[in-house]
């Protein structure tokens, strides 16, 4: 058979056989059936390039340069490898009296939170302002978003601490453990910068919300339990992050217990907690749970120091060193036996702090209206931690906590972070003096409180009532955290996520349809009661890519819808199936596997004198049928553009079968 018998044309209105179709025919043929199309002719190389296009650069990121001159093209790359060339011009002291306030409102915050999550890491609490100085002035120069405000995470500071503990402990080797913290921020940031050159920002997809939103639930459980030792004023205690060791270590230790540290945490938890409570109720009083770290702060280091002489049982800071960042490089550690462990902390953190960073900053960008490039903003994250790595600093990307205070606070560049690090050289050069009486306590209660944002058991339910596979990918990554470890958790999250996309590519829906007459148009009779089925036609939709991972189970799947259809054609005693439709149109792809199923269910039901046909496939899944001859065994009806033709066209043939009878019209 040759191809010229197949309905097939290209997009110029050439027809297979490279003869040029005349005006009446190249839409449709005599009997008002349309031509299925070809797509556009291209070389290998240009589907390659277009596919790379597509994968790396679906934003056109360079659509600004077409059409200018040489000088504006210089500007533009300016601006685009450093957003401080794009806004800076159009700065205003009005725009900067606002970024003062903000950023003066978030330091307030910063600082106590910088100093407890380098606790939370296992960290001297000067590594923690230290990482609130350096690279907030790094990201307000590549930084794209206006409202993220940068510095030290719980997440990122919890799973470091965590792993690196599991090895190395401060306490016994600290100069070890710097060094393992300082690599990790290095290999952070490498991976989180060539993750933005190379355009590879899809990699952090494969954390769903879902299996995040467990993730997160659980570390803040796990930190909040680990805070007990600052509330209870315990000195021995376990370092293992399960809640099972931690409530043993509690209770074992009921011995150290002290009144004092459980009366002034419980009261400043409490006080720490209504102010959040207020914040969330009235967000124009957002300043209240801003402020309140800080004067939790400043008046349990008033209590202490007035109490100094009476007691010394209440654990506090102690001496802090004054100055700027010392240089790190030559902590940076590589090679020896702790290497692979610094690479395991450096990806997971990078990637932990990616996701945070870009969530928060595309959450405030949607909410102004203003758009923020992820794999810029993967680059200047990655460049900050790299900076900051070299500085005494550790694994820092966008806060949400800080980003809504500088927002409801009126920032409206990244200015604030400039002012928020000056804030912090300030108190770095002259004011830690005054942290040497500070409590641990206290740290202990801003943890909790910081960490206790969350858990959203709201989002829980609301994944429950959607989705469920979504709420067990949640509750797994939940427990996984919980009962086993952060990391495991971690990596039950991701097995998960992975999980559900091989199911939904594995096991893609198909769909039996049926013609709603007030519509014109052919849906679900499973899902549209109006839907009625056609005799002597099943027409199944496939809802999926037809790849070699489901070749297989559509293969049977198809076989056990005919089957179905015949058992329910038996016992209503109605005329028997004469043809089969495939319905293409959701199908965007196919493989030589998914070929070769088409063309195997095409042979097989040939022998049961059953016909088989396909409606409406797309541009590359026609290319690829059309170049691999498998349309040549359809003949000039197998192959159709849309369902309603190929049942009007093939019900037509049947009429003098029929006798009498009127022919079936869609």
């Amino acid at each position: 058979m040759t191809l010229n018998s197949i309905k097939v044309e290209d997009s110029s209105g050439n027809t297979n056989d490279g003869t040029e179709a005349s005006s009446s025919s190249s839409s449709s043929q005599p009997n008002g059936v349309h031509k299925v199309c070809l797509p556009p002719h291209r070389t290998t190389f240009q589907k390659l390039r277009h596919r790379l296009s597509e994968i790396f650069f679906p934003d056109d990121p360079l659509h600004k340069f077409k059409n200018q001159t040489a000088l504006r093209k210089f500007v533009l790359g300016l601006q685009f490898f450093f957003p401080v060339f794009e806004w800076g011009p159009k700065y205003n002291l009005m725009l900067l009296r606002s970024d003062i306030i903000a950023g003066i409102t978030i330091a307030s915050l910063a600082i106590p939170q910088g100093i407890s999550y380098a606790k939370l890491a296992n960290l001297p609490p000067i590594i923690g302002l230290y990482s609130s100085f350096v690279p907030p002035l790094i990201y307000s120069v590549l930084g794209s978003s206006r409202h993220l405000a940068v510095g030290p995470v719980s997440i990122a500071s919890l799973v470091m601490g965590t792993m690196l503990s599991q090895a190395v402990t401060y306490s016994k080797e600290p100069t070890l453990y710097l060094q393992l913290a300082f690599t990790s921020t290095l290999i952070a940031g490498c991976l989180q910068a060539a993750m933005g050159f190379f355009r590879l920002g899809f990699i952090i997809d494969f954390l769903s919300k879902a299996t995040l939103l467990g993730f997160m639930a659980g570390a803040a459980v796990i930190v909040s339990l680990q805070q007990l030792k600052g509330l209870l004023g315990i000195v021995h205690f376990t370092n293992k992050m399960a809640i099972i060791p931690v409530l043993t270590s509690v209770f074992e230790n009921r011995n150290e217990w002290m009144w004092q540290t459980i009366v002034m945490g419980g009261c400043f938890l409490i006080f720490l907690l209504t102010a959040r409570q207020i914040s969330a109720r009235n967000p124009k009083l957002f300043w209240v749970s801003a402020a309140a770290p800080l004067v939790s702060v400043i008046l349990s280091t008033v209590i202490v120091y007035l109490i100094k002489n009476e007691t010394h049982v209440i654990p506090t800071i102690g001496h802090l060193p004054k100055g700027i960042n010392p240089p790190s490089v030559n902590k940076l550690h590589f090679g020896g036996p702790y290497m692979a462990l610094a690479l395991r902390v450096g990806i997971i953190t990078g990637i932990l702090a990616l996701t945070e960073g870009i969530a928060v900053g595309r959450t405030f960008a949607a909410m102004e209206n203003y758009q923020v490039d992820g794999n810029k903003e993967m680059t200047a994250i990655g460049l900050m931690n790299i900076a900051g790595s070299c500085a005494s600093c550790f694994v820092t990307t966008g806060s949400f906590s800080r980003s809504a205070v500088s927002y409801n606070a009126g920032g409206k560049s990244v200015v604030s972070n400039i002012v928020m690090a000056a804030t912090v050289l300030i108190t770095l050069l002259f004011l830690m003096p005054l942290f040497q009486y500070t409590p641990n306590v206290i740290l202990a209660a801003i943890i909790i409180t910081a960490v206790i944002g969350l858990i959203d058991y709201q989002g829980a339910f609301r994944l429950w009532k959607v989705d469920k596979l979504d709420c067990i990918a949640c509750l797994s990554s939940f427990f996984g955290v919980l009962f086993i470890s952060v990391p495991v958790g971690l990596l039950i999250a991701v097995g998960i996520s992975v999980f559900k996309i091989l199911l939904h590519v594995t096991r893609p829906n198909t769909n039996a349809l049926g013609y709603i007459s007030s519509t014109r148009s052919f849906q679900s009779l499973s899902r549209y009661t109006t839907a009625v089925r056609i005799p002597s036609f099943l027409i199944i939709a496939v809802e999926a890519p037809f790849y070699f991972a489901n070749s297989t189970y559509l293969h049977e799947r198809t076989l056990r819808w005919i089957r179905e259809e015949e058992d329910r054609i038996k016992t209503n005693q109605e005329p028997p199936i004469k043809c089969i439709i495939i319905d293409m149109t959701a199908v965007t792809a196919i493989d030589t596997s998914g070929i070769d199923t088409i063309c195997e269910l095409r042979r097989i039901l040939e022998k049961r004198s059953l016909k088989l046909v396909l409606a409406n496939p797309v541009g590359n899944v026609m290319e690829k049928l059309f170049n691999s001859n498998a349309l040549e065994a359809f003949g000039l009806d197998g192959l159709y553009l849309t369902v309603s033709e190929a049942v009007d066209d093939i019900s037509s043939s049947w009429k003098p079968e029929k006798g009498p009878a009127q022919p079936l019209t869609i």
